[in-house]
């Protein structure tokens, strides 16, 4: 008899119909002998209609308010689910994050699961019970509700799985698993069967939707396997462990993709040590995460100019920081495009493959796409380029890797 979590991600559970054949697959699992905790995200589409009606109120809506707003949407689907169950005679039950309690810390909006008391639920489940938790959401030690993020429901599942020490977590979603690319605008994408934690965190953090990459990043760390399936089919799924199950004799895993970004150049930066950590420190301290860094020496190398990309939705809020910060970082100008699209190729085997490089920048250029930014690891390589591009370098690039 194993102990495993269940999550199910909001397209699982978007309306009643949906609950109750997610339903049906929990008593399927219960009737096998499982103990089941069930982690529920909100109903699809629902996170983002309470954050357009805070708005309305205020555009600086405030963060505590926001959570308990924002918690409300996976209570919703908890209570709705748990109902389900108890409609098909199975002994359930609903707890929220601050019955539990799942403690928190960190800010609003933006908190990070460490601890929880795992007492009360593993009494429940002993028993036959199937505890249903909300995902995204727990308690401050100040006793404040707080909720951990866009995504976070997977985050909470992965806590939950390692907390518990289940044998197993299932994430449920609306594909039928890990793709190599984004199989609702690409048809050639191909379904992956397994795929190495780390392949896993470069493409959820680069743009594949499936998994949240902060929920990944646990999972490595503790060792715990994920099994990503389709709550609309009887698909197998893809397997997510440790790196001895890479096979590196596949050269590229995925290719990723997100619209999202923006780039800045400052232009003009006297080139002194410490430049770049005066531009970067204020942004920082704002919360703006960085993603790519390229620096170009002027010619008599007393000036460079420094690009790096954001996120689209910090890029006003960047340039405003970085023009009140001229007392510190001298410079000639700000430029910025807004209209950029990252593209990234994920794969173990290009520890192993020379080439990849040369033929990914070769499949580019085929196409006339012009490179703007270029960041790479042990096995991904990211590049900048024109949004309106970003279609057919997907399509070059999941041909020439041999994804099709």
């Amino acid at each position: 008899m194993a102990k495993i979590v269940i999550k199910f991600g909001g397209t699982s559970i978007g309306s009643i119909d949906r609950i109750i054949t997610a339903a049906k697959i929990i008593k399927k699992k219960l009737n096998k002998g499982n103990k089941i905790i069930v982690v529920v995200s909100a109903m699809a589409g629902k996170t983002n209609e309470l954050i357009s009606q805070s708005e309305k109120i205020s555009k600086n809506f405030n963060k505590r308010e926001l959570d308990v707003l924002l918690a409300s949407g996976e209570q919703i689907t908890s209570a709705l689910l748990g109902g389900a169950l108890q409609e098909m005679g199975i002994k359930a039950r609903s707890y929220m994050g601050w019955q539990i309690p799942i403690l928190t810390d960190g800010e609003h909006n933006n908190s990070r699961i460490v601890n929880m008391n795992i007492e009360k639920i593993n009494n429940f489940i002993l028993k036959k019970g199937v505890a249903i938790i909300p995902g995204f959401q727990g308690i401050s030690k100040d006793g404040e509700i707080t909720t951990i993020g866009r995504g976070g429901s997977d985050a909470t599942a992965v806590a939950i799985a390692k907390m518990f020490n289940t044998e197993e977590c299932e994430i449920y979603t609306d594909v039928e698993g890990v793709y190599s690319t984004d199989p609702r605008y690409f048809p050639k994408a191909k379904k992956i069967n397994k795929i190495s934690y780390e392949e896993m965190l470069e493409m959820s953090s680069l743009g594949a939707k499936v998994m949240q990459s902060s929920a990944v990043q646990t999972a490595m760390m503790y060792d715990l396997p994920l099994h990503v399936r389709s709550t609309f089919s009887s698909a197998k799924g893809t397997k997510i462990f440790s790196s001895e199950s890479i096979d590196y004799s596949k050269t590229i895993t995925g290719v990723t993709y997100s619209k999202d970004e923006a780039k800045i150049t400052v232009l003009g930066v006297q080139d002194k040590p410490g430049v770049a950590a005066d531009i970067f420190e204020p942004l920082e301290k704002h919360s703006i995460n960085v993603d790519m860094v390229i620096q170009n020496i002027s010619p008599d190398g007393k000036t460079t100019d420094l690009t790096f990309t954001i996120k689209r939705g910090d890029l006003n809020k960047t340039i405003k920081i970085i023009r009140s910060n001229k007392k510190n970082v001298k410079y000639k100008s700000i430029s910025n495009d807004k209209k950029v699209s990252k593209i990234s190729i994920v794969g173990a085997g290009m520890i192993t493959t020379p080439g990849v490089t040369y033929k990914m920048f070769r499949a580019l250029a085929q196409e006339k796409i012009n490179i703007l930014a270029i960041s790479t690891s042990e096995i991904k390589i990211s590049v900048i380029i024109n949004e309106i591009n970003t279609t057919k370098a997907v399509k070059k690039l999941h041909t020439v890797f041999n994804l099709d």
